[in-house]
């Protein structure tokens, strides 16, 4: 359904009309034909599967795709009024600020403050201006007045996240383009982030595509949603969307913010809100103070919503093999200062863990130290070497093709036959068959996500698999069959630690978790207790998982 013209084109910030994007050697349009408008003031969110074009869209706005990534681009492109082509994308710096998918794509300054001050000093602004907007860029996003000096480099991926979001938002442009711009960071840092980029701004337009929904749909105006042929196909206000095309949502592998999940189950007893709920609690505030009946009717509903979205049960897996263990140790990432101390877990057979915490407390370094990958500035380590999924996929890539990627992971010693055999099955069972002859590198974010993952956990030569943020990138089929994996997994016995900012999903699939912050873990113990420690999620920088509100209203509702 394409975008109706509501304004001139001099007044709107971006307009696509009948846009297509081929690649070179594509055998079809990696996007397109497509139409689509952001208004004046508008806050617009872009969904659609991995692989359906997004990234590629928002890359054709400022003419970076055809102009320095060659593609053949059919149709028209206009910001604010004029031809996209009629300017090489520098040319639209003061109008245009852009965040990529991957920050680390935009990161040239060797210190945080160079690399905010950057794109203000291209534009020749007066130095004490660019100090002004450098400070409150800095401040807005939560870094520090002492990291200016830091060097990028020693930066954790949240922390550079942050700090590539600090640089577009100083740049205080009519319209801002951000692509995944929370996919590493935490969740008060992301919540934070959302309210600042949604801040009602007559003179500023928002277009972002982002996964995490729950505390962002109700800062939206409107949603466009990319089907898998890259065409428009569905658009219109948050709340009637995700009620109305709920379906077509789910068929696609789109994420739905969990109110939405919440509002069908009440839907099924007759009991949802007149207006569809953007958030959980709007959904139970619309259960306040209803009578007894109406009560006993809406439990049936939220129970079933609170029990497939909360945590399995926990199971104290003591009894289980030690698979790897690090006693009183101080982790530190490569070349780097010691970042966590007097640090001692366990990780055992079937079991998965969950490490939580926020942006630069030392989750990474936690995992590869677990994994066996770092050398330990104090302690030891006790167990087998263990296999780790990089926060980064493309960190792993080592083959040309996609297939070849999977064929390098498994065992030499199979046959030809077994070996093309099991590299098929492996392609199907994390649907890269599409793209298995294209070069790792060329595969959207999913897809790469995807392919780390199935090259990781490809036969059984490590015990212990840690995942480090592997629902980034990710739409919620891909998320569906990470964790069926990793489920499927912990079954035959491996151990599992995932790395996630994802509170929702760290109490679906982690019975266990350590909380890490202040120099070494904060916490450790049932997943389902620590989320809702209130004193120990402040400590953390976490937030408690949107969930929260549902199972808060069973717990103090009367079950007659």
């Amino acid at each position: 359904m394409p975008s109706e013209p509501h304004a001139p084109d001099a007044a709107r910030p971006a307009h696509w009309q009948d846009v297509a994007v081929r690649y070179p050697f594509a055998d079809k349009a990696a996007v397109g034909p497509v139409k689509l408008t952001v208004e004046a003031g508008e806050r617009l969110l872009l969904l659609g599967p991995s692989g359906s074009g997004k990234s590629t869209l928002l890359q054709t706005l400022t003419g970076l795709i055809p102009q320095s990534i060659p593609a053949h681009v059919e149709g028209s492109i206009r910001l604010f009024g004029q031809p996209v082509k009629e300017r090489k994308p520098s040319g639209w710096a003061a109008t245009v600020a852009q965040f990529f998918q991957d920050a680390d794509q935009t990161l040239c300054g060797m210190r945080v403050e160079d690399e905010i001050a950057f794109a203000l000093e291209n534009r020749a602004l007066p130095e004490k201006l660019i100090a002004q907007k450098v400070a409150k860029a800095m401040r807005r996003v939560g870094l520090p007045e002492e990291w200016r000096p830091r060097r990028t480099m020693t930066l954790s991926g949240g922390e550079r996240q942050l700090v590539a979001l600090a640089a577009t938002l100083a740049q205080d442009a009519p319209l801002f383009v951000a692509d995944e711009p929370t996919a590493h960071l935490a969740p008060e840092a992301a919540n934070r982030l959302h309210r600042l980029l949604m801040e009602t701004n007559e003179a500023r337009s928002v277009l972002i595509v982002d996964h995490r929904l729950d505390h962002l749909i109700g800062l939206v105006d409107r949603v466009a949603v990319l089907g898998n042929g890259g065409t428009i196909v569905a658009e219109g206000s948050p709340g009637a969307l995700f009620r109305d095309k709920r379906d077509q949502l789910d068929a696609l592998g789109i994420w739905r913010p969990l109110a939405s999940f919440l509002d069908a189950e009440l839907q099924k007893v007759g009991l949802a809100p007149a207006d569809p709920p953007l958030a959980v609690d709007d959904a139970i505030r619309h259960l306040e103070g209803a009578s007894s009946a109406i009560v006993r009717k809406a439990r049936t509903a939220v129970a079933a919503f609170v029990a497939a979205n909360s945590a399995r049960p926990f199971e104290d897996a003591g009894e289980q093999e030690i698979v790897a263990r690090l006693v009183a140790a101080d982790c530190a990432p490569f070349l780097g200062p010691t970042v966590l101390r007097n640090v001692s877990v366990d990780l055992r057979a079937g079991e998965i863990l969950g490490i939580l915490g926020a942006n630069g407390a030392g989750k990474s370094t936690l995992g590869a130290s677990l994994a066996g990958l770092l050398k330990l500035k104090r302690g030891r380590r006790e167990g087998a070497p263990g296999g780790i999924a990089f926060q980064k996929p493309e960190n792993q890539f080592v083959a040309g093709t996609a297939r070849e990627e999977i064929a390098t992971s498994l065992p030499r010693s199979a046959l030809r036959s077994d070996h093309a055999r099991q590299v098929d099955e492996i392609l199907a069972a994390w649907d890269l068959a599409g793209p298995q002859d294209r070069h790792p590198f060329e595969l959207s974010q999913g897809q790469k996500r995807r392919l780390a993952l199935a090259t990781l956990t490809a036969g059984d030569r490590w015990p212990l698999l840690v995942l480090d943020e592997p629902l980034a990138g990710l739409d919620a089929n891909g998320a569906a069959m990470m964790s069926k994996h990793a489920e499927a997994l912990r079954n035959s016995g491996r151990a599992i630690a995932i790395i996630t900012h994802d509170m929702d999903f760290a109490l679906r699939l982690c019975a266990r978790s350590v909380i890490v912050g202040e120099g070494g873990l904060l916490a450790e113990g049932p997943t389902a207790q620590l989320l809702f420690d209130a004193e120990i999620l402040k400590r953390a920088g976490l937030a408690e998982p949107a969930i929260a509100p549902a199972m808060r209203w069973l717990e103090r509702a009367p079950e007659c």
